[in-house]
């Protein structure tokens, strides 16, 4: 019997995997990096090591998420400080800001690597993320960071379909992106703007807006969600809500962008 071609992506992924001795994984517990992980796991066992970083650009929750996957997969989970706060290249929040902090991020896993003898190291990008700008991929790149699901041919969809026939609990998790992604390129990136970002969308999530972003606009919040849920501001005492909360936490306007949420919206300005 023929095997369906998502099914094929899967054991070329673990064939693939399981041609290192040993691997470093940078995981943030999105979707993409999860089910890496979880494959990874099967194909090395103990020989993995799980690399998360902890910074003001990561929300809590996404911290506490990737621990609880990691512990329950039974993979060694390291905690790192990202160091790319520290850095004015990457706070000054030019259109290459994410090459910086890869590179960081990068010089961080390949040390963690080095120091236990491990040589390879992977991320966790997929084929659908070469749509979008993307100036971190070549740091890896550069780096020599491995791309397993995209040796793999795997999409994102494709990400997700798997993990959910492994009953990953990430398989529905809404697309992730760093707290600076919110802020105008040009922008400095400061930790107040982030926590501002990161308190904003964590009332939006309060009141079931998944997979929702909050863009920062000097003191201006301009909310992206779902398209479908667009029409649910139109409940005047949610949305009266929703602004007290967000003014309290220190924005003086709160818009809605009636486009909804598009992934990389902040990248239209590098067209301009």
């Amino acid at each position: 019997m023929n095997k369906n071609p998502l099914t094929k992506k899967r054991e070329h992924l673990f064939s693939i995997l399981e041609e290192y001795d040993a691997l470093v994984v940078a995981y943030s517990g999105g979707v993409d990096s999860s089910f890496l992980l979880a494959v990874a796991h099967e194909a090395l066992k103990k020989n993995l090591v799980a690399v998360t970083a902890s910074s003001p650009v990561h929300p809590e929750w996404e911290r506490r998420s990737a621990t609880a996957f990691a512990r329950q997969l039974g993979v060694e989970h390291i905690l790192i400080p990202s160091r790319e706060m520290s850095r004015l290249e990457f706070r000054s929040n030019t259109k290459d800001r994410c090459y910086f902090c890869k590179k960081y991020l990068c010089e961080d896993l390949l040390k963690i690597a080095g120091d236990r003898g491990i040589e390879h190291v992977a991320h966790g990008a997929n084929i659908d993320d070469f749509d979008d700008f993307r100036p971190g991929f070549a740091a890896a790149r550069e780096m020599g960071i491995t791309s397993p699901l995209v040796d793999a041919g795997l999409t994102k969809n494709d990400i997700r379909m798997l993990s959910k026939q492994m009953n990953l609990n990430t398989w529905n998790t809404p697309p992730m992106a760093c707290l600076a992604t919110r802020i105008p390129y040009g922008t400095p990136i400061t930790p107040k703007d982030l926590k501002m970002v990161e308190q904003a969308e964590q009332v939006l999530w309060g009141y079931g807006f998944t997979g929702c972003r909050v863009r920062k606009h000097g003191n201006v919040a301009r909310i992206e969600v779902d398209t479908g849920d667009v029409q649910r501001f139109l409940d005047q005492e949610m949305r009266s809500a929703i602004v007290e909360k967000l003014m309290k936490i220190g924005f003086l306007h709160v818009a809605v962008d009636l486009e909804g949420y598009r992934q990389g919206s902040m990248n239209r300005d590098l067209a301009t």
